[in-house]
């Protein structure tokens, strides 16, 4: 308890001169103490205000805000000044959401061939198994350990045609991807292969596997991600909707399972804005577009 809250409070039976004695305080600052109560309660009223105004803040940005978005937040609407906005968020221990260092799936090796864009950024397509994207995106498990998902995506039913999991990005990853593709599909001849530079999409034992497909292949600009947005989107997607705000699978298991069944849910039943809310398999059924079931690698 506050010393000097304890001289207000016990004044009456002891007197101030005794306890301020005793408690080693000045009778001076004690008097101060009293004549600046109500400016004080009223600051502490006002820190109250403010601290709800933070909290609310904080809970509009789904917690990402820390001191000094909330503290800009607080400017734009003139509830407080930058200083105290800070001290009051600091006093409540609220701390935004900091960004993890990105896990990096996409290594270009400069030494190997390059394919023409033949996309051009234009993920559209007028019918079924003529365009596809493809990427690896990276599954986040307990003790910062990695799965790998390596993904076959047809541009114009937005259907997930081959994908392959393992704990690794060595290339076999993107050719089991795009052997699922094939037999899910049938034939992929004529079709095009849309991919960034990764080192596992430039490599001599992917474009071979092109090759046998009938498939042509197409690359992205370097270190553009706009010029494979599609797969982008995707994969935040799938993230976003299986772990659903934690940070990491708790195990290889429980990470397989969360994504056989999303991927096969987003095939089967999850309903695609762009495609007049009909799921991927869905649209295809109605287009007439004749197919098998997803077949994943093993």
């Amino acid at each position: 308890m506050n010393r000097l809250q304890f001289v207000a409070d016990h004044q009456r039976r002891y007197g101030v001169k005794r306890l301020c004695s005793i408690l080693g305080v000045a009778r001076s600052s004690f008097y101060y103490w009293c004549r600046t109560a109500a400016a004080r309660a009223a600051r502490q009223a006002a820190d109250a205000r403010l601290a709800a105004r933070i909290r609310a803040v904080h809970f509009e940005s789904d917690g990402t805000y820390g001191v000094p978005r909330i503290a800009a937040e607080l400017r734009e609407g003139a509830s407080a000044s930058t200083t105290s906005g800070s001290r009051v968020t600091r006093s409540i221990n609220l701390a935004g959401v900091r960004l993890r260092r990105r896990h990096r799936t996409t290594i270009p090796d400069p030494a190997t061939a390059k394919a023409p864009d033949l996309i051009g950024r234009d993920f559209t397509a007028s019918e079924p198994n003529t365009k596809y994207v493809g990427d690896i995106t990276y599954l986040p498990l307990d003790g910062a350990k990695f799965l790998y998902l390596a993904t076959v995506i047809d541009l114009a039913s937005r259907r997930l045609a081959g994908w392959a999991i393992g704990d690794h990005m060595r290339t076999v990853l993107v050719t089991e991807a795009l052997a699922a593709a094939e037999r899910a599909r049938g034939s992929l001849t004529g079709a095009v292969m849309h991919t960034d530079h990764g080192a596992q999409y430039t490599s001599r034992a992917f474009a071979d596997a092109c090759r046998r497909a009938g498939v042509r292949q197409s690359m992205s600009a370097i270190g553009s991600s706009a010029d494979n947005a599609l797969a982008e989107s995707f994969n935040a997607t799938f993230k976003r909707e299986t772990l659903q705000g934690r940070k990491s699978w708790s195990s290889e298991r429980e990470a397989r399972l969360d994504a056989f069944r999303w991927l096969h849910r987003y095939n089967t039943r999850r309903r695609h804005s762009r495609l007049g809310q009909r799921s991927p398999i869905a649209y295809e059924t109605e287009s007439g577009t004749t197919s098998t079931t997803l077949s994943p690698a093993a």
